[in-house]
């Protein structure tokens, strides 16, 4: 199978990833949206390691994949901590941090 397959597939879900940040209003489908964005990149990146014979950017996608569990986990937080004060995770009503 060619590379030129894999990146036109991690174009396609980063496209679909960024049009779901830009377009959706729920957090959560929102943070969906960037982690396929993120999972996108890691695969572009999967395909230039093969396609240079290079274990760089695997190595490069054990870093993502790290500080995106990160951020889904401080992100997660932060949605229910916010759901638990405002009743709503519509990131159109939520314009303001104070109660």
């Amino acid at each position: 199978m060619p590379v030129s397959y894999y990146f036109v597939l991690s174009a396609i879900l980063f496209t679909i990833g960024a049009l779901g940040v830009l377009v959706r209003r729920n957090a959560i489908v929102i943070f969906m949206s960037v982690e396929l964005m993120l999972n996108a990149a890691n695969l572009a990146f999967v395909a230039f390691s093969q396609l240079h014979e290079s274990l760089n950017g695997q190595v490069l996608v054990f870093f993502v994949i790290t500080v995106a569990a990160a951020e889904v986990a401080v992100g997660l937080a932060l949605i229910v901590a916010i759901f638990k004060t405002k009743r709503s995770i519509n990131v159109d009503e939520l314009n303001e941090l104070k109660q």
